[in-house]
Parts: C-alpha cells; structure tokens; sequence
C-alpha cells in the first residue's frame, strides 16, 4: 500500500496523502525524515519556548521556511525545521541571525500549533502598514488606482493576507476593518468577545478595501451602498471562506469579513456538549419523520452549527435533503442547498413552494422571517416532512408565541412543532491554565447557584497563558434550554396563553432553563459563572 501511495505524489502531496489515508501520524513522518537524514528529532509540544529564542529570527522568515527557533547557545542557533535539508532556508537564516545554524526535525501539525501560539503578524503587519502609508503619501495618492495590477508579493497583498491568516490562527469568528478620522482600525471577535488587533494611518485604507473588494468579487468602485461578496484563501494546506459585507460611514467604508469555518459540517452529537436530557429530547425530534424544530437565540448563538449537525445526524443516501438559506454558510457534499436571491425573486416563500414540489423528507429553512415563510414551514411539517429552522427569540417558549404573533393558526403552531431549542455560547476555560478556587456562599447564593452551604463547590476560574492569549480562555461551549412540545402546551397555545404561562407549563414538563444549563458547565468546570450570567437571562 505504501508503494501506491508513493506512484501518486512526492514531498508535501505524498506527506498530505500519506496523513489523509491514516497510513502514518504527521510525527511519524516527522521521526521518518530525522532518521532518514540524520537529524535529531524535537517534540514541540513538550517544549518550554521563550519569547528571546523565538525572537532571533524574524516571523516573516520563519512562515516562509516553515520553521522555528528552538534552542539558542553563543554562537549557535537549533531551529526545528519541517526539511532539515533545505540548505537555502539554513543560509538566509544564518545570514539574518549571523549564528551557525544546526537543524532539528519538527512534525508539520506541531509546527502550526507552534506558529499560533508564538508567532504572531502584528509587528510585521505594522512594518508593511508603514511602508504602504509611506509609498502613499510619496505618490500623493491612494493605491486604489493601481490595486488590481499589485503583484502578490506587494506590502497592500501581503498586508491584507496577513490579516486573514493571523484571523484564521487566533480562531476569530469575524474581522472588522474599521476607517476612522486619522487611523484605520482591525478588530477580531474571538470566542464572542472583539479584540483591537491593529492601528494603522489612514493613507493605507482605500487600498486595503479595494484589495478585499477585488478578492470578494463586488464592485470596487461602488462606494455609496452596502455589498455583500464572498472569498476563499488557502491556510495551512485547507481552504477556508470568508463572507464579506461592506457599509458607507462617514469615514470610507466598513468591512466585516465572516470566517466559515467548514469543521462545522463534520460535528457529532456529542460535540455540542447537550447534557444527557436535553440531547434525548432533541435526538427524539430531529428522529422522527415529521414536524418542526426550532433553534432560537441571538445572531452568533451557534445556531447554524447546531442545524448542520442535526442535518449530519439524520442525512443519509435513502433520504432526500434540502435547505434554503440567506446566505448558504457551509457548504455539505449530498445535500441540496438553495441560496436565496431576491433580486431574481428567489425569497423564502418561493424557494420553500419550490422545494415542496421537489419530493424533500428534510427541509431546513435558514430563517423564519415573515408570516408567509412560517405558515409554509408548519404546512410542510404537518404533510410528512422534518423541518429544521431559526427564530430569534429570548427563550424556548417564547417561540410559540412569536409564531401565533407572526400570524400562525395557534392550533397549527401547536400541532406542528416537536421541539424548540434555544441557545447561547459562553466562553470555554481554558484547561491549561484554568485555577480551582471555592466560592462563597454569599455570591453562589446572590445568583441562585444550586449549592451546599456546608459543603461549596469546587469551582475553576480564568488566569490566562499563551496558549489562550493571556485571556483565560479558549473556544465556546453551548448553553442550551430543549422544550419539548407536549399535549399540555398544544393546549396551551390554542388557548391564546401568555409567555409566561407557557414558560411555566414547559417547567413542569422538565426542561432545564438556560441558566441551570450554564450552572451545570460551571460545575464540570467548563466555563465560568460569570461567562454564564454574561450570555443568559
């Protein structure tokens, strides 16, 4: 087998095909080269790094050469290399460091990890903003006129895809580049809260926008109206898509670019971290054959990722899916998606009639928007398919309610829904540096926290390392609130009941609210109480 997957590809697509077949580890290869070429072999991630050592060669030098320093003596330098024979890569360093250069082995995965937590762009990118403001003021002009004749390694191209790739590695969610009055700001929403990551002068802005404008494919020289456009980058051998959506300020135009992250097409069940209750009850309704589920919350609540896992779950060859989305978020092989286009008069309603025609047993509507798209959705649930869609309310209850007020049929409404998920995402503690400490029983008992006075919890709380940023944190974890619609609230809705009511029925009936959900995180020590008070109500 090994000899056929050499007769395919050599170096880094023989290592990319040797890793996809699970025929070798990325270290593996790694111990491979090393005893191959006589090079020591180094685990970097049981390596203490410095911040002097890893400063000796600059970061632009080390992304090229895909290396790192590792161990720095008087007059030597270990660098941990990916291919310790690339003898051009060992004589750039050695001239920019003026150091004897002595190569080590490094897996290309260990490398990446590597990078993230070590090596960042902002001093680099802070260099190119001065070089590209600089060549501006000298010109007596913006780029822009110039931008789609830039060469790939220009300061404006290496700029903006500096930016992306130091997203990508931060795990941000969204980038925002922001023009002000005398510097152009970049912010990154990490784990749901927005980090400023860069400053630089203004004289840079136009051509940083219309770089991001060409690469999106939307009109460079519209600048009086919103666009919307869409890009994909190569990073660390995958490709990954970036939403992009431009608006007019008083200062040039705003650009919030939106990572997909693709991984969201492969989570399980058990990823979304459901407690043993709630994951019965949602299993229970994305199982059955007909009716609606619902997943609530705000925008960034997870919401898509949680349908596209139900999607995962439930699709399968036998069976045929289809969704209508604004905009189609992430892409899934085996399933029909419909991208929503008004201006070609493909809206909600005219897909979803379309779909319907189409022989579907799974429809995921992207949103709920109007009382025309509900009232399609509760029809196609109560006609023999499973519809998986999206509401924006508070709460779980709350969602009957907002349908009846849509303008719904209350007994459709009841009748039609299976189940109703609301959720939130709080920040993740990170667990190398997370600190147990025992909290108070006068603060547990000011926020309600389920507790012995005699005997407090263990808690953790947040302290920071490199491995999270200095933040405490790293990732999200769901929070989730799973009704079930019973006979009860069926007769509850018809009734015309108040939210109140109906939140006070579902009770009842066993589902465990937001808060008690967060608490229970709290306790495995998951998340913090204060990241649970931050996001629920």
């Amino acid at each position: 087998m090994w000899d056929a997957v050499a007769e395919v590809g050599e170096g880094e697509e023989l290592r990319a095909r040797l890793v996809a077949a699970k025929l070798a580890t990325e270290t593996q290869i790694a111990q491979g080269i090393a005893e191959q070429t006589g090079y020591t072999f180094v685990d970097l991630s049981g390596l203490t790094m410095t911040a002097e050592v890893i400063g000796a060669v600059p970061a632009a030098l080390c992304r090229r050469y895909r290396l790192i320093p590792i161990e720095r003596g008087r007059r030597s330098l270990t660098i941990g290399m990916v291919d310790p024979t690339d003898l051009i890569a060992i004589d750039d360093i050695s001239t920019a460091t003026e150091l004897n250069i002595r190569p080590a082995v490094v897996a290309v995965d260990a490398l990446n990890t590597a990078f993230s937590r070590f090596l960042r762009s902002d001093e680099e990118l802070s260099d190119l903003s001065e070089q590209i403001g600089e060549s501006a003021i000298a010109d007596g002009s913006s780029s822009t006129e110039s931008i789609e004749d830039t060469a790939d390694d220009a300061p404006i191209v290496r700029f903006v895809n500096l930016l992306i790739s130091q997203a990508i590695s931060d795990r941000a969610s969204d980038i925002h580049i922001e023009p002000g009055e005398k510097q152009l700001t970049v912010r990154y929403r990490i784990d749901g809260v927005l980090h400023e990551m860069q400053r630089a002068d203004r004289a840079i802005q136009d051509g940083v926008i219309s770089r991001l404008k060409i690469m999106a494919s939307v009109d460079i020289a519209e600048r009086r109206k919103p666009q919307d456009g869409r890009l994909s980058v190569h990073h660390d051998g995958r490709q990954i898509d970036l939403r992009l959506a431009t608006l007019p300020t008083v200062w040039g135009e705003k650009i919030v670019m939106r990572i997909l992250d693709s991984s969201a097409q492969s989570l399980t069940m058990s990823d979304l971290r459901f407690s043993i209750r709630n994951e019965q009850r949602f299993r229970g309704a994305i199982t059955r054959p007909h009716g609606m589920v619902l997943v609530t919350g705000p925008t960034g609540s997870g919401k898509s990722t949680t349908l596209y896992t139900a999607l995962n779950t439930v699709a399968n060859p036998r069976i045929n899916v289809i969704t209508v989305e604004d905009p189609v978020e992430y892409r899934m092989a085996g399933i029909n998606q419909v991208q929503v286009n008004v201006r070609a008069g493909m809206t909600f309603q005219a897909a979803l009639r379309s779909i319907l025609r189409s022989d579907p047993d799974v429809v995921l509507v992207g949103e709920i928007r109007d009382q025309e798209t509900a009232t399609i959705s509760i029809e196609a649930a109560l006609t023999g398919h499973l519809v998986l869609s999206t509401l924006h309310t508070n709460d779980a209850p709350s969602a009957l309610t907002r349908l009846v007020e849509i303008g719904c049929e209350p007994f459709l409404v009841g009748t039609a829904l299976s189940a109703v998920v609301a959720q939130r995402l709080a920040r993740r503690l990170c667990v190398k540096c997370r600190e147990a400490y025992t909290e108070t029983t006068e603060v547990l008992g000011s926020v309600k926290f389920p507790h012995n006075p005699l005997d407090p919890p263990v808690l953790y709380r947040a302290v920071g390392c490199s491995d999270c940023s200095g933040t405490g944190y790293r990732g999200r974890v769901a929070l989730h609130e799973v009704m079930e619609v019973t006979e009860a609230l069926e007769g509850l809705v018809v009734g015309h009941a108040t939210g109140t009511e109906l939140r006070q029925a579902a009770l009842e009936d066993g589902m465990v609210p937001l808060r008690d959900d967060g608490f229970n995180k709290v306790l495995e020590g998951v998340t913090t109480i204060e990241e649970v008070l931050r996001v629920s109500i």
